[in-house]
C-alpha cells in the first residue's frame, strides 16, 4: 500500500479539515497517481472535499466509527477489521492511503511507499503526519527538483520502507 500527502516543514497536513495549501502541481500529480486506484480516508478527509463527494474515477472507501454512515459512491468500513478485509479485494499497489492523520497513522506500518509534497514553509495546523526523516524504517529513494508556486518552494519526495 501507498500513502499521498502534502506536508509542510514540521510535518503539519492540515488545519480546520482542511489542506494548508493547495498548489496545482501537487493536485495533478495526485490526479495522476490515484485514478484508477482504491482511496483509503477517514469520513473528515472525505468531508472536507467539494460537496463532500467521493473522488471521481477511483474506488473510494471510508473508515469512520459511525455505524449509520453512508456515501454514495463510496464503500463504509466501520472497524480496521472491516477495512483490512475489504482491501484483500484489490491489489496492494493499487490501495492509496490518503488521510487524515489517525488512518495514516493506523496503516503507516502497513504501507511501503509514501508519496510525500515537501512544502518549505511553516503552516499553523492541527493534524500531523508521522515525520518519516526521523523514522529508521524510512528513506528517500527519489526527490524532485525544487518546484514553486508563488512564492513557496516545495519538492516531489518518494519514501520507500528500508528492507
Amino acid at each position: 500500500m501507498k500513502m499521498i500527502l502534502s506536508a509542510d516543514r514540521n510535518w503539519a497536513i492540515g488545519k480546520d479539515n482542511k489542506l494548508l495549501v493547495k498548489i496545482p502541481a501537487d493536485m495533478k500529480m495526485f490526479r495522476e497517481k490515484t485514478t484508477g486506484k482504491a482511496v483509503v480516508m477517514g469520513r473528515k478527509t472525505l468531508e472536507s472535499f467539494p460537496n463532500g463527494l467521493p473522488l471521481k474515477n477511483r474506488t473510494n472507501i471510508v473508515l469512520t466509527r459511525k455505524q449509520e454512515y453512508k456515501v454514495k459512491d463510496a464503500i463504509v468500513v466501520n472497524s480496521k477489521a472491516e477495512l483490512d478485509k475489504e482491501l484483500k479485494k484489490y491489489d496492494s499497489d493499487d490501495i492509496y492511503i490518503i488521510g487524515g492523520e489517525s488512518i495514516y497513522r493506523m496503516l503507516l506500518d502497513e504501507c511501503d511507499t509514501a508519496y510525500v509534497t515537501k512544502i518549505d514553509y511553516a503552516y499553523e495546523a492541527d493534524t500531523y503526519f508521522p515525520n518519516l526523516d526521523e523514522d529508521v524504517n524510512w528513506e528517500i529513494v527519489e526527490e524532485s527538483e525544487e518546484q514553486t508556486y508563488f512564492d513557496l518552494e516545495y519538492r516531489f519526495l518518494e519514501y520507500k520502507r528500508r528492507g
